[in-house]
């Protein structure tokens, strides 16, 4: 069960780039939704909440069992926060997109959420640089990265009401 764990933490390996495994793993994270969404047309907002939600709590166990396998407290191989802060504002844009709540080229959100997912979870704004500081176990890697993820919901929800 570890080994699955920590395949799953590090996204099947991402994490184990030796240069910005974090702001690969996003990237990739937004063509695959973008493929699935926009390109195969899998548009199911409801099954897209369920799969993040039960990712989301899964990923606590397996973070937690994947820590010992590497040296430091917020170890960068494990990458599975990035992929649910990033995955939040695309699960949005989906909601916005089928509400026509968007004026702009989707394409333009989907650059956004990146843009805006990275800025936060880099800069660590109040409450992310809270989890990142005062919770140097798995449940502060994961919730620092949902916190940039509420963030870029946020801006990317107020660009769709301005444009």
């Amino acid at each position: 069960m570890k080994k699955i764990n920590v395949l799953l933490s590090t996204f099947f390996g991402y994490g184990y780039l030796t240069k910005i495994p974090g702001t690969v793993t996003s990237a990739v994270t937004t063509g695959f939704i973008y493929i699935a969404y926009e390109v195969l047309g899998y548009t199911d907002l409801k099954f897209s909440m369920i799969f993040f939600t039960l990712l989301f709590f899964y990923s606590f166990y397996a973070v937690k069992d994947s820590e010992s396998e590497f040296k430091n407290k917020d170890p960068r191989q494990i990458v599975i926060d990035e992929v649910l802060g990033q995955s939040m504002p695309l699960i949005l844009l989906l909601y916005l997109n089928q509400t026509n709540q968007i004026s702009l080229s989707v394409e333009f959100y989907y650059i956004l959420s990146f843009v805006f997912f990275r800025f936060f979870d880099i800069l660590k704004p109040f409450p992310v640089s809270y989890f990142d500081k005062n919770h140097k176990n798995y449940f502060g890697i994961i919730m620092d990265d949902i916190m940039a993820g509420l963030y870029s919901m946020i801006l990317l929800y107020i660009i769709s009401l301005k444009f």
